[in-house]
């Protein structure tokens, strides 16, 4: 809490930094400490976000449709590839190209390029769970990328404190930029995905709080 009004209360010192160079240092002290009247309690309005509960709920596995589904759409972008690279290969002219009948055309504007795909298959996933705001899975598979660029090696990762690997425990997603209303803000706050790395031997116990390492992953400029 603020030492000087004892009404603001802070996570940590950097928001209370923040919040005097916001205003509190006009508001400070302009009151008694006993003083109960509303204007008494600081704004934070600037920068702090709304209180939500998050449940907890396991995702639902994909049906068989969804993966027939899948498969199907890999089949056509792979039939889709291997005829631009036959067409490609023969070195056929522009004018070829235009007397292509329309199902073929049809079929090559409907081509996805890797990209598109990843984050095709992302939104699925969103879809199927649209106020999921975290996606926990320590242990078991990785992350869900939206894209194919900027992804870290294991290079990237930095080693725990301690000297142990860190390893992928849960990511934050997208929607919950539409929970905090950032928009309010007047400053850009955007994310494609943030990817939170654990230490693999989870040390420090379960009374302390040990940095941690978080990859940010944005938005490509692809995803449409």
């Amino acid at each position: 809490s603020c030492g000087r009004c004892r009404r603001a209360a802070y996570c940590g010192p950097e928001h209370q930094a923040l919040d005097w160079r916001r205003g509190h240092r006009r508001t400070c002290g302009q009151h008694a400490a006993g003083d109960d009247s509303a204007d008494a309690i600081p704004e934070h309005n600037e920068f702090l976000f709304p209180e939500y509960e998050i449940l907890i709920e396991p995702e639902e596995p994909e049906s068989p449709a969804d993966n027939n589904e899948d498969e199907q759409g890999a089949e056509d972008t792979s039939k889709d590839t291997k005829e631009q690279e036959k067409l490609g290969a023969s070195g056929v002219a522009d004018e070829t190209f235009q007397s292509l009948d329309e199902e073929t055309l049809e079929a090559m504007a409907k081509h996805e390029t890797e990209e598109e795909k990843i984050f095709r298959m992302f939104k699925k996933q969103v879809a199927a769970e649209p106020e999921q705001i975290i996606r926990y899975c320590r242990g078991e598979g990785g992350p869900l990328w939206v894209s194919g660029e900027n992804r870290p090696e294991e290079k990237d990762i930095p080693n725990c404190v301690c000297g142990a690997k860190r390893k992928f425990e849960f990511q934050i997603m997208p929607q919950l930029l539409n929970h905090l209303q950032v928009d309010s803000l007047g400053e850009s706050i955007d994310w494609g995905t943030l990817v939170v790395y654990t230490c693999a031997d989870s040390c420090g116990g379960a009374n302390e709080y040990l940095e941690e390492f978080i990859w940010k992953q944005d938005y490509s400029m692809g995803c449409t």
